[in-house]
């Protein structure tokens, strides 16, 4: 009797908390992830709110799930206590801003008094420390010193300084307009990046993982090198709809890798296929990652065009990777799975409607419904949320269907809350180039190193966003280097989209890109091997993927698949025969003596039907 007790109330326990990662999480963080979450999809269709309600609420939200929740509950007890303290002050600043802001308004950006000029102090810092502890110190440190820049540039002489500002204006700019950390970027986190990050916590929830494995195992595990072409596939399956790279790493990794090393692949060469394959999915469509969203507002073109745009070139970073794959396999002769690891059209059949489903609804709503973004991503995430009543085996449960909720919103919570970090600091980068003009320094500082060819501009530009991404998120990266070097290459010819999409390439790259390089962090700790050969093979599986985005510049009817869909096929089929020559080159085929021949004219045969057809 006492034993059935226990049982029960373990049980009712339980509904009111749920394990992830090793971490619990109770009542209060429930009720938490539901509020973000709910105000999130609330917020889809709630029609005209201000800005400055559903920005400061967008990061209020946030706040406690970087400074007291997930890692923050784990860290030492200072951590956590200057962590409520931060909560607290964000929290107060934020609800200071809603409840004030017809007044606010009516400021006109300048802020009134000494105890306002504290509170935006407050705010900044509360963001810079947010994002110290979401992403680490790189992104807060470049905010800061664009900050110091703001107050201190009118020093400066010459043509990099600026002619001063009053703080009121500066500080009020920042933090009562949509000027800085209220600006366009929050914009678009708060209303579109934040629905498909809750779409994908519902997707990881349920058995779309099984779904979308199951399919790739079917359709590539019987060639040569199958395990590492099912990683590809299973990566760029995941990858479409979560569009976060080190979330594909981790969770297609935990299958794909370990079975990789079970069938005798080196596991520095199984921790990069993963690496490089999950790095793609920021680039694939329907949802690639958080920047394209930002791309969308800051090219000021609909997002459906954008997807078009980069789906031959998302689908050539998928051939790089399996060419890359193919060739390492006629080199050390990697196997096909075993028939007996297959999964049966079958078992298939069963599992890949639950990532079709959200998949097809997405793509239908942009496709053929005048439906914004945010209701695609929230009609998927229902469809998604009802699907999660299944389990594995086919059975209903309404008991598995409540605990799957609740991994899914808390994974949503987490998530959203580090992109929402990520951005409202990067507002106040953005928010200060456009004040001071330092942008504009930047950029004629581009053109005038490159002095005015294209491809010095092009090569100084791609190194700019290797540099910055490799110690920022890629959509931090995305959106410094855009302000500064995309007006310098528009000016050399380049057109807007193109550019946009060039920095993006080379700011995502970065996530497999040495010294730091967080996919292949990841993907070496799955494996259990050091991290400097990891990189080292991504590179060289990858290497194609550095040259692609020079390839659609050189040839740009790569993007035109809306407008001349054949044009665009066939420059997609030159560059792919490019990429196989060069992944030979780099790599090297079967251990013959001729083949190892033809790899010296291999590389620049590969880069001349690139750039010379």
């Amino acid at each position: 009797m006492n034993e059935t007790r226990n049982t029960a109330e373990g049980e009712s326990q339980s509904w009111l908390s749920v394990e992830m990662d090793g971490q619990r999480y109770g009542a209060v963080a429930i009720a938490l992830a539901l509020l973000l979450v709910g105000f999130h999809m609330w917020n889809a269709f709630a029609g005209l709110i201000p800005n400055l309600i559903t920005r400061p609420a967008h990061l209020a939200l946030a706040l406690p799930w970087i400074f007291v929740l997930g890692a923050a509950a784990q860290a030492g007890r200072s951590a956590r206590l200057t962590g409520w303290f931060f909560l607290a002050m964000g929290l107060s600043v934020c609800g200071w801003i809603m409840l004030n802001r017809r007044d606010l308004v009516l400021q006109y950006g300048a802020l009134d008094g000494t105890v306002q000029i504290v509170l935006a102090l407050t705010l900044i810092v509360v963001v810079l420390e947010m994002a110290r502890r979401a992403i680490k110190i790189v992104l807060p440190t470049v905010a800061a010193l664009v900050l110091a820049y703001a107050f201190l540039g009118d020093q400066i002489p010459g043509r990099f300084g600026h002619g001063g500002m009053p703080v009121d204006y500066l500080l009020g700019t920042l933090t009562i307009t949509e000027g800085g950390l209220w600006g366009t970027l929050t914009g678009t986190s708060v209303d579109t990046i934040a629905m498909f990050v809750i779409l994908g916590g519902f997707i990881s929830a349920g058995q779309a993982g099984t779904g979308f494995m199951a399919f790739a195992t079917q359709l590539a595990g019987r060639t040569r090198a199958g395990a590492a072409k099912v990683a590809i596939l299973s990566s760029a399956f995941y990858g479409s709809i979560s569009g976060v790279a080190a979330a594909n790493t981790a969770t297609t990794g935990m299958i794909t890798i370990p079975a990789m090393k079970r069938l005798g692949y080196p596991p520095q060469l199984a921790a990069a296929t993963e690496a490089v394959a999950s790095t793609g999915g920021q680039i694939l469509p329907p949802v690639m990652g958080a920047g394209i969203f930002v791309m969308a507002e800051l090219v000021r073109m609909p997002y459906t065009d954008i997807m078009v745009a980069a789906l031959l070139p998302a689908i050539l970073f998928f051939l790089a990777a399996w060419f890359g794959v193919h060739v390492y396999a006629l080199r050390i002769d990697l196997p096909a799975l075993p028939r007996s690891a297959m999964p049966g059209w079958a078992a298939v059949s069963r599992s890949v409607p639950f990532f079709l489903l959200p998949f097809s609804i997405l793509v239908g709503t942009l496709a053929f419904t005048s439906y914004t973004l945010a209701y695609a991503a929230v009609f998927a995430t229902v469809v998604t949320w009802a699907t999660l009543i299944f389990e594995p085996d086919g059975r209903l449960s309404l008991a598995g269907w409540y605990r799957r909720t609740l991994v899914a919103i808390i994974t949503a919570a987490q998530q959203v809350s580090i992109i929402a970090a990520v951005i409202i600091c990067a507002g106040i980068v953005v928010g200060v180039f456009n004040m001071t003009g330092l942008g504009v320094k930047l950029t004629s500082l581009i053109l005038s190193a490159s002095g005015g060819h294209l491809w010095m501009a092009l090569l100084l530009t791609a190194l700019a966003a290797l540099v910055l991404g490799m110690e920022l998120p890629t959509t931090a990266a995305y959106v410094i280097c855009a302000s500064v070097a995309v007006p310098a290459l528009v000016g050399l010819g380049v057109p807007d989209l193109y550019a946009h999409l060039f920095v993006f390439w080379y700011a995502l790259l970065c996530t497999i890109t040495p010294p730091v390089c967080g996919n292949v962090f990841i993907a070496a700790a799955i494996a259990q091997t050091p991290w400097l050969p990891v990189a080292g093979n991504s590179m060289r599986l990858g290497v194609g993927l550095f040259v692609v985005p020079l390839g659609f510049i050189a040839n740009p009817a790569l993007l035109q698949l809306a407008t001349e869909p054949l044009a665009a096929l066939a420059t997609m089929a030159q560059i792919a025969l490019g990429l196989w020559l060069i992944s030979f080159a780099v790599i090297g085929g079967a251990r013959v003596r001729l083949w190892e021949l033809l790899r010296v004219p291999a590389l620049p045969v590969g880069l001349g039907v690139i750039f010379l057809l």
